[in-house]
């Protein structure tokens, strides 16, 4: 999803700037519409150019959550909020952050507050640590929040890490296939072509290997239009990235896909639940707190029916009712949210949501990679054994063993 840089103006009149993720600009002014800011200018991104762009400096969660719990250790020592974020940026590890840091001081030491401050920068801290560190300045309990969120995000890094790590091999898997595959095909199966023609010729070919054969010969005589084939392809689908609704389109697919939609469905509304119940146990007021955790789902089809309930609260009407209506809530979750809304809890409840849904949602991910890595290999396997009959099959018959 391409990035917009913005300039705004928030209801204060206060200039703020920072970068938003969208499908179009047309979706990025709807967006920065949705968290209350006036768009005066919005346009693509300019990405540096950098000869070795993948060692480009960038602030990662593990960077932010060791300042927020650096931050608050300095701050509960007594230390005045602007030596501590000298000191942070001195002996920051990553240029990007030191950078940050050292412009936040500057507006810091100018009156600004330090949740204003963390605004000019959105796109590194995002909506949920600025929202939280601004209840934390209004509620007189800074330090607090600031531990909290340093807990929140390494929770989150390590959820992320996590799957990340259970797919890795059956993702190495899935290469290995295809080169196995193209390699038989471009490679070692052309080697017996002469052979395998003589026998064709008198029509003693088995057919495993006239199948083989006419793989290897469509792949080694067509394989530029393949290759453009497989170009136009990729163009056309990153094209479909960039319209919304094909967008929208293509995350209902992932949370209704066979096997893995169940997963993709659970870490989104865990990942909704987490954030709301931290924001609103933080002192953040529901209808903001809503509209950061829609944006956090990283699903438009839950964004959308998130978004719809949020309407339906700011009407005065409860939030279970509407995110039952979407019918992309499980029950159970639906029924919680309504007894937290009725018992007056519904942050420790949505937290406590999210605790169970991760649960599940690591026994879910261990099921599906341990039925997919057999799976994976049986195919590996399979194919391979194919190709070796199809070569051995034809010699085997020659020599009168068949």
């Amino acid at each position: 999803m391409p990035d917009f840089s913005y300039i705004a103006r928030e209801r204060t009149g206060s200039r703020v700037s920072g970068v938003i993720a969208a499908g179009s600009k047309q979706e990025a002014l709807s967006l920065l519409a949705g968290r209350t800011l006036f768009p005066l200018k919005v346009e693509p991104a300019a990405e540096k150019q950098s000869l070795f762009p993948q060692l480009k400096s960038r602030v990662r969660p593990s960077h932010l959550a060791t300042f927020y719990a650096q931050l608050a250790d300095l701050l509960k020592a007594g230390v005045p909020l602007l030596r501590s974020l000298e000191l942070l940026q001195r002996k920051s590890t990553n240029a990007a952050l030191g950078k940050v840091l050292k412009e936040i001081h500057a507006e810091v030491a100018d009156g600004t507050k330090l949740s204003d401050a963390m605004r000019q920068h959105s796109n590194v801290f995002g909506d949920l640590g600025v929202s939280m560190v601004r209840a934390g300045e209004e509620g007189s309990f800074l330090e607090d929040v600031l531990k909290r969120i340093a807990a929140f995000t390494e929770h989150q890094q390590s959820l992320k890490s996590r799957v990340q790590g259970a797919l890795i091999y059956p993702l190495f898997l899935i290469g290995m296939l295809t080169a196995v595959v193209i390699g038989m095909l471009v490679f070692f199966v052309p080697k017996f072509a002469p052979i395998f023609e003589r026998m064709s010729a008198k029509g003693e070919l088995p057919i495993p290997t006239q199948i083989l054969m006419a793989f290897s010969d469509t792949v080694n005589s067509y394989w530029p239009l393949i290759v453009i084939g497989i170009g136009i392809a990729i163009y056309f689908g990153l094209r479909a990235m960039r319209d919304p609704r094909q967008l929208e389109r293509i995350d209902g697919f992932k949370l209704r896909a066979y096997g893995i939609g169940p997963i993709v469905k659970s870490l989104a509304i865990s990942r909704f639940c987490r954030i709301l119940g931290t924001l609103l146990n933080n002192g953040v007021p529901i209808l903001r707190s809503l509209q950061i955790a829609k944006d956090a789902t990283g699903n438009r089809v839950l964004t959308k029916a998130i978004g719809d309930a949020s309407e339906s609260v700011s009407a005065g009407k409860s939030l279970a009712g509407p995110l039952g209506s979407s019918g992309e809530f499980p029950d159970e979750v639906i029924e919680m949210i309504a007894v937290g809304e009725e018992a007056n809890n519904l942050e420790e409840v949505l937290v406590g949501i999210a605790e169970t849904t991760e649960r599940n949602t690591n026994r879910q991910l261990d099921i599906f990679v341990r039925m997919l890595e057999p799976l994976l290999l049986t195919v590996m396997a399979g194919i391979v054994l194919f190709v070796v009959a199809a070569l051995l099959l034809p010699i085997l018959q020659s020599s009168g063993a068949f």
